[in-house]
């Protein structure tokens, strides 16, 4: 089996992030798989939205990644009373050299920390599309570049509608992921007490990695191997969330190209140079459910994403699973890749809370009834399963 240590400067991909992820887990105690996806998200340049209610940690991980690597950092308070040029920058006159000077704005950082975002305007939020989606800064028709690397970490909270904006979908679907950190275990709580109180942990935590380091990981992961039915089972399973009737809005081809980017840098955290099928399978709720709009039945029935998609994984077929059958995590098979190593199940939509948090619309009605084939949307097959071709593809 080939992994990153055969290949030449490859082989400190699991040094480096293992140091990365032991800094990170001093500060976050009991959440080593919000760390993990944290860290998938930085190896595969995306941007993370951590979404949870107050005194979780949200902000302390985003803190946490950014301090555990020697690079700029900035961090942006965001409210209603922040302009666009408080992010992108602005050109202030020089009464001096007679001209104007460009003046950078918090944006110009590689790890930016924007804490509750949905407290600003939207237009304030739109200052930030160009950046997260093109890596560059347009201001007074001159285009300035963003350094790499560059990762927004941005933090929200779901249930507090009062004084917010929430995120439009465009802005949404330029977040690679979104994670939740919910309450800690009753043991890692008991832990924080006794690391927390004293101070905070932040103040002790020292960078293990640079700026470098991070560039040269993300160039080994965007070497890791995508089998053609990889890549096909990655589109099947986007596609299933065009096709859901659960679904009023599936996802955009730019969540096929961040799921396939995610499963690589998992992949490489797992010490391997090529993807699995249970690396998409792992990753599809994260990547796919903060971009998907539920219908009004699907709202009625108290369907939230995450279940959606999670419904969806398990009937899409895998790859080299025998025809008309849509095996779990671990039983498909990549073409030209060894045998697959079983994987956790697809977790269940994350509700670490009495109840869920319901996801809103911001205050915007919900359609009265689920969208018909005649407004883009295709009717699922007749035998339930979602694992079609959809129109137009051929197998």
């Amino acid at each position: 089996m080939s992994t990153f240590n055969d290949q030449a400067g490859l082989g400190d991909l699991t040094v480096t992030t293992d140091r990365i992820r032991g800094a990170m887990e001093t500060v976050i105690e009991g959440k080593p798989e919000v760390v993990r996806l944290a860290l998938t998200v930085l190896l595969a340049e995306g941007h993370l939205l951590v979404e949870d209610v107050p005194g979780v940690g949200k902000t302390m991980l985003a803190k946490a990644l950014a301090r555990s690597v020697d690079c700029d950092m900035r961090r942006v308070q965001f409210t209603p009373d922040l302009l666009p040029s408080d992010i992108t920058g602005v050109s202030v006159f020089d009464q001096e050299k007679r001209e104007f000077e460009f003046k950078p704005g918090a944006i110009f950082a590689n790890i930016v920390v924007g804490d509750e975002i949905n407290r600003a305007s939207p237009k304030t939020q739109s200052a930030l599309l160009e950046c997260m989606a093109e890596r560059q800064v347009t201001v007074d028709g001159t285009t300035y570049e963003l350094s790499a690397p560059f990762m927004v970490i941005a933090t929200q909270n779901p249930v507090e509608m009062e004084g917010t904006y929430p995120l439009p979908e465009a802005q949404r679907d330029r977040f690679m992921a979104r994670v939740s950190m919910g309450y800690p275990a009753i043991d890692a709580e008991l832990r924080m007490i006794g690391g927390h109180s004293a101070g905070s942990p932040l103040t002790d935590l020292t960078p293990v990695a640079d700026a470098r380091d991070l560039v040269r990981l993300a160039d080994a992961v965007r070497r890791v191997h995508v089998s053609p039915a990889v890549a096909r089972y990655a589109v099947d399973l986007v596609n299933a969330t065009r096709r859901s009737p659960e679904l009023r809005l599936g996802a955009s081809p730019r969540a096929t190209l961040h799921l396939v980017r995610a499963s690589r840098a998992a992949a490489a955290l797992d010490n391997r140079d090529y993807v699995l099928p249970d690396d998409l399978q792992t990753l599809a709720v994260s990547v796919l459910a903060h971009r998907l709009l539920p219908t009004a039945d699907a709202q009625m029935a108290r369907r939230t994403p995450e279940q959606i998609v999670a419904d969806i994984v398990r009937q899409v077929p895998v790859p080299g699973a025998p025809a008309g059958q849509a095996p779990h995590a671990g039983q498909g098979r990549a073409v030209g890749a060894p045998q697959i190593v079983p994987a956790p199940p697809v977790p269940p939509a994350h509700q670490p809370y009495p109840g869920g948090v319901p996801h809103h619309n911001g205050g915007r009605p919900y359609p009265t009834q689920a969208p018909t084939a005649h407004e883009g949307y295709a009717p699922v097959p007749s035998d339930g399963r979602l694992g079609g071709t959809g129109s137009g593809a051929a197998r």
